[in-house]
């Protein structure tokens, strides 16, 4: 397994945003907890235990129990310190899921699944943790997020050091989430993208509001090269040039892949197995096999 992120720094950005308290900068984790509160609150079923796998501020538990479609949440984080007082919260990476097979009815991630390096596994493992006919819904952000950044910097460091490194991580796009989906065994998997533009005065408003997140790159391919102010400014111009609106104000993209699946279960509706229809297309069709119907005449 390629080892992209370095989890201790992840884990270590995501607390000093907590503590840094700039709740603006938590819009985007606030959008994804309303889209998914809504997609919970039309399940017509209720959800005995459910947990919040690493959703920071704990917003998404707490929307998700507005629902009323949940008897009891657990949260699970990389510290203690993500708890409100009195709360408590159990503490793994976020790579672990730390959850017993087949204990939960619900599984709830928001914007943490794009920084795992085993994606793959941890979705086995969630699908595992689940009873059976229990619900995976989670918010990834995808292919498209934050693509302006990326290009202005890259930019900004061929022109100024000759060389380019990776600033901004990669993001997965509808169809790979779809694949590792089916992959995990979860079933009727449903999956579509929604994607929001986020408006800036220059591109340093938008670094601290990356900052602010915990956002900032985290991979371990990234360049140790300390980077001047030079750089920074070269980069706000290009991004200026290429993304600005008329009213010269920049525009930074974040789309968010909205994922649900279930636990598989003898009651969920079944694809037919091939072989297995009792008409043939064409007789429901009604397609002749050689000749046209020819109009009939009225009498």
């Amino acid at each position: 397994m390629e080892i992209l992120f370095d989890e201790q720094l992840i884990a270590a950005r995501r607390k000093r945003a907590l503590a840094a308290g700039d709740e603006k900068a938590a819009f985007l984790l606030e959008i994804a907890a309303r889209e998914l509160a809504d997609r919970l609150a039309v399940v017509e079923r209720q959800f005995e235990t459910a947990v919040e796998l690493h959703g920071g501020t704990g917003i998404t538990a707490r929307e998700a129990l507005a629902t009323g479609k949940v008897d009891i949440m657990r949260r699970v984080e990389t510290d203690p310190a993500f708890a409100r007082t009195g709360e408590p919260v159990e503490t793994a990476t976020l790579e672990d899921v730390p959850l017993e097979p087949a204990s939960v009815n619900l599984v709830l991630s928001p914007l943490a699944l794009h920084l795992v390096n085993d994606t793959p596994g941890a979705l086995v493992r969630i699908r595992r943790a689940l009873k059976p006919d229990g619900l995976f819904l989670a918010a990834i952000p995808g292919a498209g997020t934050l693509a302006e950044l990326r290009d202005v910097l890259l930019s900004a460091e061929a022109e100024l050091i000759g060389g380019a490194s990776p600033r901004v991580i990669p993001f997965a796009d509808v169809r790979d989430v779809g694949a590792l989906l089916q992959r995990a065994g979860f079933a009727l998997p449903v999956i579509d993208a929604e994607t929001y533009t986020v408006r800036y005065d220059s591109l340093f408003p938008l670094m601290r509001d990356l900052r602010a997140m915990g956002m900032t790159n985290p991979l371990t391919g990234r360049s140790r090269i300390p980077v001047t102010r030079q750089f920074f400014v070269r980069a706000a111009e290009i991004y200026a040039e290429r993304y600005s609106d008329p009213d010269g104000r920049i525009r930074a993209t974040f789309s968010i892949i909205y994922v649900s699946g279930w636990a598989p279960h003898e009651s969920q509706q079944q694809p037919l197995k091939p072989g297995s229809a009792k008409m043939r297309l064409a007789d429901a069709l009604r397609v002749g096999t050689g000749t046209a119907d020819k109009p009939g005449k009225s009498g």
